[in-house]
């Protein structure tokens, strides 16, 4: 009896170094320290703000602990999944496998379906899981059985990013304001009271006016929208799609899309669209917060005219009446497979990394929000004693009222799902692109916007490319 206690004793012990209540003991001895090689995407400010704090945890905990951590940029995103796969699989010619890959969703499904991910609940107590915002934590659980195979470190979301100078001048003959954006159907009839503002201050010039509004990725658009309006596009369970592309929500996003934009009130043409507010082509865009440091202090248009801007960050607009979703971007830190103490290590620098003062003091140099529920706050991030420009408080602030009041949504990972994702991106946008070209033509041969735009804003044109892309999606569909 008494050898049986004994043994059950010796077995909870175990299982609580095993499981993540109890934590695991070290395996780390400060006299021989284990490197560890983390791949990332960033470059420019992004880049340095991390490499400032990899240098930072190797000069104080790491050399405690013995860990030293090796940061690499592998370009863009592309380039690292690329470089990732090509590691993992085994590929000739290919580089030794990261101990940390930052990765999006579907870039580490994939790597875990080639068995080269670790599941970091065993890592981590229950305390630790607690800490980080539910929705980050719950991106890496792939089977649904509370595995964690992303560790989020840094995320972002959408918001409306105005050229305030340009509105400023709008506003003030038109009585326009920053509430009458506050919907997509909002947003739509104001960017045609600027279209037609625009146009009449050049009488002599007909159907000349201008558009206010652009978007970055259009798949965000398509996925929060049809959430916002009650449909999940990609109903995912356990790595198998489920498509629901519903029509009468699809149509919503039609007309307050590419309808709009056939007719000049929205616009895009430059990479992203803070170019094109660069060139004057637009005043405002949906962007993500953590780009918001790409837009631009100045305007220069066509005309060779140039003037300085201020910007204004604003809520992004969801659909009247629909429920308040919230898109959530930035790619977590997937640990890859290897000895106990390169698993360890590097779960103990991402902990260090995401404490609140040292991820409040990446949000704020990088733009990307924090992911732990009490840093995920503006009085925190306020009174970190961090510096910041007001251009970068405006988008914190903004951004973080969004996550906080919406629920926020990211498609969960499946087989082929970027693929899939990648219709939703361009099907819509480049048809209101190819379509407007059109467009312009008939208006400079004398049409007015009216009739150029009329072929296109029917309701057999809509089904006819609800049909072609509800086709291209039914492909990816789990069998």
């Amino acid at each position: 009896m008494i050898q049986k206690k004994i043994t059950a004793a010796c077995l909870l012990l175990a299982m609580c170094f095993m499981f993540s209540g109890c934590g695991k003991k070290s395996p780390l001895d400060p006299k021989n320290p284990v490197t560890i090689e983390v791949w990332t995407y960033y470059n420019g400010d992004q880049l340095t703000a991390f490499d400032g704090l990899v240098e930072e945890f190797n000069e104080t905990i790491g050399k405690e602990k013995g860990i030293i951590v090796k940061s690499s940029s592998q370009g863009s995103v592309n380039d690292l999944e690329t470089n990732v796969l090509a590691a993992i699989s085994g590929e000739v010619g290919a580089a030794e496998i990261p101990d940390i890959f930052m990765a999006y969703a579907d870039t580490a499904y994939a790597a875990d379906q080639l068995d080269g991910v670790v599941d970091l609940k065993g890592y981590l107590s229950d305390e630790d899981v607690d800490l980080y915002i539910e929705s980050y934590i719950k991106e890496g659980d792939f089977s649904g059985s509370g595995e964690i195979k992303i560790f989020p470190i840094a995320k972002s979301t959408e918001v409306l990013v105005l050229n305030k100078t340009d509105w400023d001048t709008f506003a003030a003959e038109t009585g326009a304001e920053y509430s009458d954006m506050a919907d997509m159907e909002g947003l739509v009839k104001t960017a045609q009271s600027y279209y037609e503002w625009t146009d009449a201050r050049t009488p002599d010039i007909p159907s000349d006016g201008k558009a206010l509004f652009g978007r970055d990725a259009m798949a965000n658009y398509m996925l929060i929208g049809s959430m916002q309006l009650g449909t999940e596009i990609f109903q995912v369970s356990d790595g198998k799609m489920v498509l629901n592309f519903d029509k009468e929500t699809v149509r919503k996003l039609w007309d307050c899309y590419y309808v709009p934009f056939v007719k000049g009130y929205f616009a895009a043409s430059g990479r992203f669209r803070s170019d094109d507010i660069k060139t004057g082509n637009i005043i405002s865009y949906v962007g993500s917060s953590s780009g918001v440091s790409f837009f631009p202090d100045t305007v220069s248009t066509s005309d060779d005219e140039s003037h300085s801007i201020e910007m204004e960050v604003l809520p992004c607009p969801g659909f009247a009446g629909g429920e308040a979703y919230a898109v959530q971007q930035g790619a977590g830190m997937v640990v890859t497979k290897g000895s106990e103490a390169e698993i360890y290590a590097s779960v103990e620098f991402l902990k260090w990394f995401t404490a609140d003062d040292k991820n409040i003091l990446f949000s704020v140099q990088s733009g990307y929000l924090p992911v732990t529920k009490t840093a995920n706050n503006k009085t925190a991030i306020l009174n970190s004693g961090a510096q910041m420009s007001s251009g970068m408080e405006k988008t914190l602030s903004a951004a973080v009222d969004m996550v906080n009041n919406s629920k926020v949504y990211t498609t969960k990972a499946f087989e082929e799902g970027t693929e899939a994702r990648s219709i939703l991106e361009y099907a819509l946008s480049d048809r209101a692109a190819e379509d407007r070209s059109v467009v312009e033509e008939r208006l400079a041969a004398g049409q007015t916007l009216e009739e150029a735009a009329a072929e296109f804003c029917t309701d057999a044109y809509f089904d006819a490319w609800y049909e072609d892309t509800l086709h291209r999606l039914q492909a990816f569909e789990s069998k």
